[in-house]
């Protein structure tokens, strides 16, 4: 997370009330998109909630109230998206490789290239497992 992020959680974290977006660009002297940017990541580890008012356009935000295992559970499922993309990032280089050893006839750099990349793509699988186990579940929930 970068430093910006860091600022709005702390920021939030301290606030006893809701807070809008602008009042979070005034106190910090930040832009108001890169407020944006960092609300929409913070939202996205679970770590914020965005709140409405009635009767306000404005948006909104308060603190998770367990921060501890909000940022387990936000960085765990980062950390399962990216092996999931990894995943796929794997398989879309075997198939380009696959159609460069055909087409240019180097099958010893191919196939040196293509063990490394099915070596990784077991290592992902099994990461994905782990991270999918209920014991890790169990244990980010806490």
């Amino acid at each position: 997370m970068g430093r910006i992020v860091g600022q709005m959680l702390v920021c939030l974290y301290l606030s006893s009330g809701d807070v809008s977006l602008d009042d979070l660009v005034a106190e910090l002297d930040l832009s108001k998109a890169s407020a944006s940017i960092a609300s929409r990541q913070l939202e996205s580890f679970g770590l914020i909630r965005r709140v409405w008012k009635k009767g306000d356009r404005r948006s909104y935000y308060r603190s998770a109230e367990n921060i501890a295992q909000a940022l387990q559970q936000g960085i765990l499922s980062f950390v399962r998206d990216k092996v999931l993309g990894f995943g796929s990032e794997m398989r879309l280089a075997l198939e380009m490789l696959e159609d460069a050893r055909r087409s240019e006839g180097r099958h010893d750099e191919a196939e040196f290239f293509r063990q490394r990349i099915d070596r990784a793509v077991q290592l992902q699988s099994r990461l994905e497992k782990v991270l999918n186990s209920p014991l890790v579940r169990y244990l980010a929930a806490k």
